[in-house]
This record gives C-alpha cells, sequence and structure tokens, in this order.
C-alpha cells in the first residue's frame, strides 16, 4: 500500500500531461501538482463551450503549467506531447448524461474515439506511460443492491454510461494486450472549487449552489428524495495521485464513493449554509426520469483496502470551502467562458 506521503514523492523530478486540463477536476489536480514541487505539469483541453473548461481555474499557477488549447483527439497533436511523458491523467471526455441522450453522435467522438487515438499515441510512442482514465459509476446503471461495489453487474442507462464503460475497455484492453499501465476510476459526484455551475446538465452539486447563492428555488426531482454519494474534489484528486503511483493498481478499477445523503437534505445545507435560496419539490421531466437512476452509492472498499483511500472531507466543510470560492469568484463562473472556442471534433474538458 502507497502511503500518501510515498505518493507525493512519486511525483516528483517527473513529467505529467492531464488531458482536459482547464477543467474541474484536471485544474484542482494540476494546482496539487504544482504544490507538490519539482514536477513538469502539462495540460490539453479543447475548451469547448459549456464543459467546464476555463482558463481562470489556473489564473495563478499557469506560469508553472504548460497549456496546449487542441483537441485530444488530434493525433498530431497527442502524438507529440504523449512522448517522454511519466504519467498521463486522462480526464477529457463529454460528462454530461442528458446531453449524450440528445447528442449521441457527438458524446462518441469525446468518450471513445477521442480515447483510442490516445492510447493508440501511448502505444506508438510512449508504452511505458502510467494511465489514470476516470469514467463513473453511471456505468452501473439502476443499483440491483446497495452500495454498488466493483462486482455489481454493468448496464448503463444512457448513452454517455454506455460510452464511458467502452472507453474503460479500451483501457483494460490496451493493458492486456500491449501492456500500457492503465488504471480506471469510477467517480461518483464530485465537488468543490472550479466547478461548473452554469448549467444543470453536469450534475447538480454545482447547479445547487448557483441557485443558493442567486437566491433562486432549488427544484428537487420526486422530493429530492434520492440518496446519492458525494466527494469533494481534493480527496478525487488525492485518489488520482494515489493511483497513479501504485504499480499494483495497474490493470484495476476501483470505485470511488462516501457517505450517501438525500437530495433534499443536501439542498437543506446549502440554504442553511448560505442563508439564500428556497426548495420546491417538481414533477419528474420526461426525458430525466427515462435515465433516472433513483438511491445510487458506491462501495469504496477496494481502493481503500489497495491503495489506503478514503474520503476524508465532511460535506458540511467541502460546501463551505465550495461556496467561499464561488463568493470570491463568481464572475468567472457564472457567465460563459470567453476564452471558449467552438471545434467540432473537440475532446471536452472532462469533469
Amino acid at each position: 500500500m502507497t502511503t500518501t506521503a510515498q505518493c507525493l514523492s512519486a511525483y516528483k523530478g517527473r513529467s505529467v500531461l492531464i488531458t482536459g486540463g482547464l477543467g474541474f477536476i484536471g485544474s484542482n489536480l494540476a494546482r496539487k501538482l504544482v504544490e507538490i514541487g519539482d514536477v513538469e505539469v502539462s495540460i490539453i483541453d479543447a475548451l469547448v463551450p459549456d464543459q467546464g473548461g476555463n482558463l481562470f481555474n489556473i489564473e495563478d499557477i499557469k506560469s508553472r503549467v504548460k497549456v496546449q488549447i487542441a483537441d485530444m483527439g488530434d493525433d498530431y497533436v497527442i502524438n507529440h506531447l504523449v512522448g517522454g511523458v511519466d504519467y498521463i491523467f486522462n480526464l477529457a471526455g463529454n460528462v454530461s448524461h442528458l446531453e449524450s441522450m440528445l447528442r449521441p453522435q457527438h458524446d462518441l467522438e469525446l468518450n471513445c474515439a477521442a480515447q483510442l487515438t490516445l492510447l493508440e499515441a501511448c502505444r506508438n510512442f510512449n508504452p511505458y506511460v502510467k494511465i489514470v482514465f476516470t469514467s463513473t459509476r453511471q456505468v452501473y446503471g439502476k443499483p440491483i443492491y446497495l452500495p454498488v461495489d466493483e462486482q455489481h453487474r454493468v448496464m448503463p442507462v444512457d448513452i454517455n454510461g454506455i460510452h464511458k464503460l467502452a472507453a474503460e475497455n479500451y483501457h483494460q484492453l490496451y493493458h492486456r494486450v500491449y501492456g500500457l499501465r492503465a488504471v480506471c476510476l469510477r467517480l461518483t459526484n464530485t465537488y468543490g472549487p472550479r466547478q461548473l455551475v452554469r448549467h444543470n446538465r453536469q450534475g447538480f452539486i454545482g447547479w445547487f449552489i448557483r441557485q443558493t447563492l442567486d437566491g433562486g428555488v432549488i427544484e428537487l426531482f420526486g422530493e429530492g428524495r434520492q440518496r446519492r454519494d458525494m466527494n469533494y474534489v481534493d480527496d478525487v484528486v488525492e485518489a488520482l495521485l494515489l493511483a497513479g503511483a501504485s504499480e499494483s493498481a495497474e490493470g484495476e478499477i476501483f470505485n470511488l464513493g462516501g457517505t450517501p445523503v438525500s437530495l433534499s437534505a443536501l439542498a437543506g445545507e446549502l440554504v442553511s449554509l448560505t442563508g439564500r435560496g428556497s426548495i420546491s419539490p417538481v414533477p419528474f421531466p420526461l426525458e430525466r426520469q427515462l435515465i433516472d437512476i433513483g438511491n445510487a452509492y458506491s462501495s469504496y472498499q477496494k481502493i481503500k483496502t489497495a491503495l489506503g483511500w478514503s474520503p476524508h472531507t465532511p460535506l458540511a466543510q467541502g460546501l463551505a470551502h465550495t461556496v467561499e470560492f464561488y463568493e470570491r469568484n463568481r464572475t468567472h463562473y457564472w457567465e460563459p467562458d470567453a476564452n471558449t472556442v467552438r471545434r467540432s471534433n473537440a475532446a471536452a474538458p472532462g469533469d
């Protein structure tokens, strides 16, 4: 088992590439690597509108990271970027379940085709690189038992989940056949500073936070009885770094997870914390009801046993840090990011 201290020291003097690194989780990971010191950090991000990529996410560390604004699916670009890199944290991709149902071909390009382009680049130009791929708990679909562990059957209920599962299989196949040192993490609901809060198509937590800070109404589908688990972004970054530093993790799939809470309780916590906003139960919109999975939370026992990871940020503390961040930096997250660009075949930042 790799301790956190050993894990962080493993990156010193090494080079790291983060795909989707201007997005929510990627930028927080970049900041942690810069904090470690003596780490060469490179970022590739297509800055696709509405996906969460934002240059402000790295504004105060921009002189200490290299940034390439480009599509991960562009083989000419990625072939050059992967050479000589020690670690790749592969966070790029579309994460909107609802959008994947509306634009399935687009989701296919971002979450499958671009992933194969990266893996082929690694196979051909850097076969010894360590790759940590972020997948989603959504691959399990509607749980048949709780908490969901890695032995649970996989049956995604939307296009995004199917494509994420395919990308997992690509990484595992390249590990088995070509020896690429890949590990997959199935993330649950991640929240924290630098998260997209402009719309509600990439998860509910950021949108709940925005509604409360605006003094608006948090609409709870089905009265918010659904129970979900959540991870503060710093805990997720720690899991990524532990997985990257551990040789025994290679070829494995690990759940992240936490203590389940109802959406109504989460909304109540935010209203109490901010002293703003209100809560209103509303009927499920049909397009969301079709892909809703009800109660869903994961067991993180496997990664706890193998790597020593467990979430340690209490929900109240994580929400307080997050709200405080947006209070200070509201102007950079409430409106569309002027730095985003439209590219029809772009690999979106993966949050």
